[in-house]
């Protein structure tokens, strides 16, 4: 077993989760990096990690609407550092499904994404997690209390996702902590967002500006270092559900 402490991070090709990887290599912990489809900005940061710490970074493919794929993190977490103290359940589908053409296929990648790859993953790593003392950290969203326009499964699904930080924190209490981060707006949307959009969600921030991935981070590392803390979700929103 590694003396490093090892974290996993879901989603960590891109955006917030490829930050996170990024920030908690530098704060010394062994990376691994789950990925969907995203391998070449993936594969650059594994070389980039590993060219500062040899060994001490994996990336590992893995799609949630596939059966097997969570067996496989697990499988490669093991071998590679035969330790888990950090698992972040960060990557997430995200697009509109406004109901006048709602799909059954929509629902379920939403669905897959938000809540069951999080719950299995989380489930297959606690014996890992039990045995580090380590925490889960799901991130959320600010729209698991407030649904969004034309995205009602995504809001569902988010909403479940809190749910199961504050379920599983009951059930795997008191070896593994669960906890999550519910980001406003961190980064503008991958698709764009109009200058009028852009202007309307500052200005429902009450420090009227967007946040940053650094502020995620932020949250995720007072998560890690309080061990008196399980159950709990932090908005990091600038005060913006304050006015949703």
């Amino acid at each position: 077993m590694t003396d490093k402490k090892v974290m996993l991070i879901t989603g960590a090709a891109q955006r917030i989760g490829a930050y996170l990887a990024q920030a908690a290599h530098a704060d010394g912990y062994n990376i691994a990096l789950h990925y969907r489809h995203s391998a070449q900005q993936t594969q650059e940061i594994k070389s980039r990690l590993n060219a500062i710490r040899d060994n001490s970074c994996i990336s590992i493919q893995a799609d949630f609407n596939q059966d097997g794929s969570i067996a496989n993190i697990v499988e490669q977490v093991a071998r590679t550092y035969n330790r888990l103290d950090v698992l972040v359940n960060n990557a997430s589908e995200f697009f509109p499904t406004p109901l006048s053409n709602l799909s059954i296929a929509d629902y379920d990648k939403l669905f897959n994404s938000n809540v069951k790859g999080p719950l299995f993953l989380s489930k297959a790593c606690v014996p890992m997690l039990k045995s580090s003392k380590g925490t889960v950290i799901n991130l959320v969203d600010i729209h698991a209390d407030k649904p969004l326009k034309n995205h009602s499964v995504y809001s569902m699904a988010k909403a479940a996702n809190k749910m199961m930080v504050q379920a599983l924190a009951k059930e795997l209490a008191p070896d593994i902590r669960v906890n999550g981060i519910a980001p406003g707006c961190i980064f503008w949307p991958e698709n764009g967002a109009t200058e009028k959009e852009k202007n309307i969600i500052i200005g429902r921030s009450l420090l009227h500006r967007i946040g940053g991935a650094k502020n995620i981070y932020q949250a995720l590392k007072h998560f890690v270092a309080n061990n008196f803390i399980t159950g709990q979700i932090i908005k990091v929103d600038g005060g913006r559900s304050l006015h949703m």
